[in-house]
């Protein structure tokens, strides 16, 4: 009996707090986690299905969840059904002894894009059409209208360079309002609240930030929006280029208050997966006529098998195109490199010939170097013999062709001064006895005569005749 009653006084309680308890996040149409969305191009796939969790607390554990399909039939109106079994919205909730079983709900979602242009569009739809089990009654499901939303919502698609931002921003009503009717009251409090003044209509908007990490699977997503009563947050993973896993927070904003609010706007963590399966190519028919009314098979022959369509790609197909722009990135680069090693090349050959140039200049230099010496010290074996003779005259000529052809001959300075001295002229001699000796500080004999000039010692005989 006391059980009986403690079950009763919980339905009580709950009369006020079961509304947007089960709204389930990533359960409905779209790719936000609550609100609704719209495109400018039809959706890449023939249809999505999937699940989501909400943990609300896991001591003990509770969790609303459900199960999702959805699909784009033609010209931007879309269908979408889900089936939810929320939480345990009572303030009994954290009692493990709480035999409160949550309420399941059947849903229809439906919504038409009535106007687009460039990257903005605009959607109507009609959501939360809810078949409720109710355990108060006989009736297995009855209509929960309270929950029926009507809406309106404005996209807007950016490119970023390599990320691609979405916007959503609407206008709803019942499911989609605010409706967040409970205070930051402590759990262990079990009076009974009142509700403020709810609004029967809201504000909602949001983003899809595409990124470009996964790329390969189609790149990973981060969502943000605000769905009337609170801030979500979420991640949606690439798993594979058909499969997403779903991650997020629920009313961020209340997280602090996670072990202090109990149902309304209570936050939780979100885990989910979907698997959405591409739209495939019409073909042609084999044997069909060749006209153009009847070019693509679309199982009847009337004017909308003429419906353009955009081919969408599967993971194979996507795969293989991949690695197709890999391959010509590939040959672009080799490609690029092939012409740097060309001009490198170039560049080398240039400086090998500018190598042998100047080796050709240099052995013709050393030639030339070589036929200068031995026409100087033929000079100078000319004015060795006008030495001898005693015309000092013709042999200081000689010297003097001697040392045009190379004006570094200290041999060459060394006899003339020799001869500037038997012409009795001592300073000319000293001065190119001592630019021999310049010359070739080696030059023993020439040190010896500069020598003796300085001690009054010199001989004619001693002078550098060789």
């Amino acid at each position: 009996m006391k059980q009986h009653a403690k079950n009763i006084c919980i339905l009580i309680l709950l009369g006020s707090m079961v509304l947007g308890s089960t709204r389930v996040a990533y359960t409905r149409p779209g790719l936000m986690m609550r609100v609704p969305t719209s495109s400018t191009q039809k959706t890449p796939y023939l249809f999505r299905t999937g699940f989501g969790t909400e943990i609300h607390n896991f001591d003990p554990f509770n969790t609303a969840k459900g199960v999702y399909f959805d699909m784009e039939l033609s010209k931007g109106f879309a269908f979408g059904f889900s089936a939810v079994q929320g939480g345990d919205t009572t303030r009994l909730a954290l009692i493990a002894e709480s035999q409160y079983k949550p309420a399941v709900e059947f849903g229809f979602h439906f919504q038409q894009r009535v106007f687009s242009y460039n990257d903005i569009s605009l959607t109507v739809g009609l959501q939360d059409v809810i078949f409720q089990s109710d355990q108060t009654s006989d009736e297995i499901l009855s209509l929960n209208t309270s929950l029926l939303s009507f809406f309106t919502v404005l996209a807007s698609e950016k490119d970023l360079g390599e990320y691609k931002m979405n916007t959503y921003m609407g206008f709803g009503t019942g499911g989609l309002a605010p409706m967040d009717t409970l205070g930051n009251t402590p759990i262990d409090t079990l009076e009974t609240e009142s509700e403020s003044d709810g609004t029967s209509a809201g504000v909602f908007l949001g983003f899809v930030l595409k990124t470009p990490y996964f790329a390969r699977r189609g790149g990973m997503d981060i969502v943000g929006e605000f769905d009337g009563t609170g801030v979500n947050v979420g991640l949606r993973i690439p798993l594979t280029s058909d499969y997403r896993l779903n991650l997020g927070f629920t009313h961020i904003e209340r997280l602090p208050d996670w072990d202090k609010r109990y149902w309304a706007g209570h936050p939780g963590f979100i885990l989910g997966l979907d698997m959405a399966v591409p739209r495939a190519p019409r073909r042609r028919l084999d044997g069909g006529p060749s006209d153009p009314t009847n070019i693509y098979g679309t199982g009847v022959g009337t004017l909308d098998g003429l419906e353009s369509m955009s081919l969408h790609r599967d993971s194979t197909i996507t795969m293989a195109n991949f690695a197709v722009e890999t391959l010509r990135d590939s040959m672009a680069l080799m490609n690029n490199e092939m012409r740097n090693l060309l001009v490198r090349l170039s560049s080398m050959e240039q400086n090998t010939k500018f190598l042998s140039d100047s080796l050709s200049t240099i052995q013709l230099e050393f030639n030339i170097s070589e036929k200068n010496m031995n026409e100087a010290l033929r000079h100078l074996s000319r004015s060795l013999r006008y030495f001898y003779a005693g015309d000092y005259r013709e042999a200081l000529k000689e010297v003097e062709l001697a040392l045009e052809l190379n004006p570094n001959l200290a041999l060459a300075y060394a006899r003339r001064g020799s001869i500037y001295y038997k012409l009795g002229d001592v300073q000319r001699a000293t001065i190119n006895w001592n630019l021999a000796l310049r010359l070739d500080p080696e030059y023993t004999d020439v040190r010896n005569i500069l020598k003796a000039l300085h001690e009054n010692n010199l001989k004619s005989a001693s002078l550098i005749q060789e």
